[in-house]
């Protein structure tokens, strides 16, 4: 069966063009509309249709190819896949982060840590560790042998008001990614369970709840955060089992939940038996409110990493457990991969005790300070929002902008930054706005010229919203 007129209407997808096609896809697959072996327009023809490029419904296609909802046969065209989609992920793989070069592009879209001694400090810690390599490193790595490493970290955070913490309630994992995952897999049960996350949110809290199995539902958010009433009624409605938030620099908007706003999230997290995932890994360089796991240690997993403040190279992050659990999480995380290799373990031992982790740590947030007082300089005639400490801001667009048009013309002028769209469900809103990184990985000079690019842009609106 062929379905060459198809042609759908995008305007109920906003957005980035081609995440509005592959969504129309995806949409017109599961309803019928395109049932399996039915025949796409070719490249050319969908594009002359809908008046996009031909890369944008290229793009498109790759995604839902990806997926598994299309298959491309070289000589024939793209035809819906008589299969069902294939299982695990369905985002695309990771690439690297494009850092200037023959590309000519700069990447403001996660934030990079600055060089500012990291190289040194691991060079020399790896020259005495190689002194004293032995036997130990031939077996398997044990949760047991992570003791002094985690009491370390306890003296890590404690800039932070956590409430009562031991060695023993902290789990050691591979990033903030990999604890993630964890949490989903000590505290979800049964065949479809419900996560809770913000309706902006960090992409990897649905990433690892869709590979758990799990329903995402996202939670109204407001200038202070999760909105209470909205989480109640979720609560209510999905039996949810889990609430990820990132209360200290909301991850994309830089909010900061009061201290208000945090016991009301605990006192519903306890009368709906929720636990919750508290995101540490960004936050600001100093706080002096208590953390949700302060406020609710019962019920409270704190993730962090070092990957925004040492190095991301390391895959290092630690998992604050609630009040008694932290064996179910070393217990979880050995079922998952034993422990940590020997030489990330010995190497972060290495530089927390000797203080150069605290050194680089110093001097990263010296850094980000003086790059973010310079992009607020340039760019704080515009509704900002940012935070002291924070490598990232959050850009509303002005009159004449749409975020999806601000990306593709900042992209045409080399500077590459995430529109709101990627922080939203699929069928979730998506703001006028924009979030740029602060890029560690350039000059200042090369960093302040990206702004410039974005300053002039900003000031030059397109006279055709529908570019």
């Amino acid at each position: 069966m062929t379905d060459t007129s198809w042609a759908p209407d995008l305007s109920q997808f906003p957005g980035p063009k081609y995440l509005g096609l592959s969504r129309a896809l995806r949409e017109a697959i599961r309803e019928g509309e395109l049932p399996p072996n039915s025949q796409l327009p070719t490249v050319r023809d969908l594009a002359w249709r809908l008046h996009l490029t031909p890369g944008t419904v290229a793009r498109a296609y790759q995604l839902a190819t990806q997926e598994g909802l299309l298959a491309a046969t070289v000589g024939r065209g793209t035809f819906v896949a008589a299969q069902s989609p294939r299982l695990g992920p369905t985002q695309a793989l990771y690439t690297e982060r494009i850092t200037g070069g023959a590309t000519g592009l700069v990447d403001l879209r996660p934030p990079q840590v600055p060089e500012v001694g990291q190289a040194e400090a691991f060079r020399a810690a790896l020259l005495e560790m190689a002194g004293q390599t032995g036997a130990g490193w031939l077996d398997y790595t044990s949760q047991r042998g992570e003791a002094a490493l985690r009491a370390e970290i306890v003296t890590w955070m404690g800039d932070r008001i956590l409430g009562p913490i031991g060695a023993e309630d902290v789990a050691l994992t591979h990033g903030g990614q990999n604890a993630i995952g964890l949490i989903f897999d000590c505290c979800l049960r049964g065949e479809r369970p419900a996560v809770l996350i913000e309706e902006l949110a960090y992409p990897g809290f649905r990433y690892a709840a869709r590979a758990a199995r799990a329903e995402v539902v996202p939670i109204e958010i407001d200038e202070e955060g999760a909105v209470p009433e909205a989480l109640e009624a979720a609560c209510r409605r999905h039996g949810a089992q889990v609430l990820c938030l990132t209360t200290e620099a909301q991850n994309p908007t830089t909010g900061r939940m009061p201290v208000k706003r945090r016991q009301e999230i605990a006192d519903i997290a306890r009368a709906y038996d929720l636990q919750v995932l508290e995101d540490d890994c960004y936050s600001v360089a100093e706080t002096d409110i208590p953390s949700l796991r302060a406020l609710a240690p019962e019920r409270v997993w704190l993730v962090g990493s070092v990957s925004k403040t040492i190095s991301a190279a390391l895959r290092f992050g630690y998992l604050i457990c609630p009040a008694g659990m932290g064996e179910a999480g070393r217990l979880t995380a050995q079922h998952g991969f034993f422990a940590l290799s020997r030489p990330v373990a010995d190497l972060m031992l290495h530089l927390f005790r000797s203080g150069a982790a605290a050194d680089i740590k110093g001097r990263v947030q010296a850094e980000f300070a003086e790059r973010l007082q310079s992009l607020v300089n340039l760019l704080g005639a515009y509704d900002l929002s940012w935070q002291a400490g924070v490598p990232f801001v959050w850009l509303r667009m002005p009159l004449g902008w749409r975020a999806s048009t601000f990306v593709r013309m900042a992209e045409a002028r080399g500077v590459l930054v995430r529109s709101a769209d990627e922080y939203a469900l699929v069928h979730g809103r998506a703001p006028n706005a924009v979030r740029i990184a602060i890029a560690g990985n350039l000059s200042r000079d090369g960093f302040e010229a990206a702004m410039r690019v974005l300053a002039d842009l900003l000031a030059r609106p397109p006279s055709d919203l529908s570019v």
